[in-house]
């Protein structure tokens, strides 16, 4: 079990938590956990196309008030109580891309991700379940769907040729999960069954 010591009474770490992080984060999505940090769960889409060359979907976004701080990462977002991850996992794609896809469209989990990272100066703890699509979708991109604050802190949503990721990786790109260059190569042919298991902790 994940500790940290000297939570104050209402279950935060004080050190990384500030008192005010409801008002940044929706605590209906967003709960303590026993780090004292604010956790959630949540799915991704890992959506992958070869034609005309290999391509991989992503959003590159940036922290709140920090342009300076940015990384790229597949479109997904928090699982509703009560909701499928895979279910959850569709539902982002279409309201973050507009792309809707079906259950038989994806397959996975292929990765099981727990990470710890900072946004609008709170450390969180995400959960994640990360399915694949392949081949991906062609259809138009719609950002109709994003909220008000993703219109603050998301810059981009397109395709990314892979040689074009390797590179920009090379030249400083954070992408997240870590991996995910080499496991887009990987799953590019198809999924081999395994469910790869990852814990990146910043």
């Amino acid at each position: 079990m994940r500790t940290a010591p000297h939570l104050r009474e209402d279950g935060r770490d004080p050190e990384r938590v500030p008192e005010n992080w409801t008002q940044l984060f929706d605590p209906a999505e967003w709960r303590l956990n026993d780090e004292g940090l604010p956790a959630r769960r949540a799915a991704r889409v890992l959506a992958l196309r070869e034609s005309p060359d290999p391509e991989i979907l992503l959003v590159v976004g940036h922290d709140f008030g920090d342009n300076g701080h940015s990384w790229a990462f597949t479109p997904g977002g928090g699982i509703l109580e009560g909701e499928a991850p895979r279910r959850a996992a569709l539902r982002e794609l279409a309201e973050e891309t507009g792309i809707v896809l079906h259950e038989e469209d994806l397959v996975g989990p292929v990765l099981r991700r727990s990470s710890r990272f900072s946004f609008h100066l709170v450390t969180c703890r995400q959960d994640e379940e990360f399915f694949l699509a392949r081949p991906g979708p062609t259809g138009p991109i719609d950002r109709g769907g994003w909220t008000e604050l993703e219109k603050e802190v998301l810059d981009s949503l397109r395709w990314w040729g892979l040689d074009e990721l390797d590179a920009a990786v090379a030249g400083g790109l954070t992408v997240y999960p870590r991996i995910l260059p080499r496991l887009a190569r990987e799953l590019l042919t198809g999924w081999d069954g395994r469910v790869r298991v990852l814990v990146e902790d910043d």
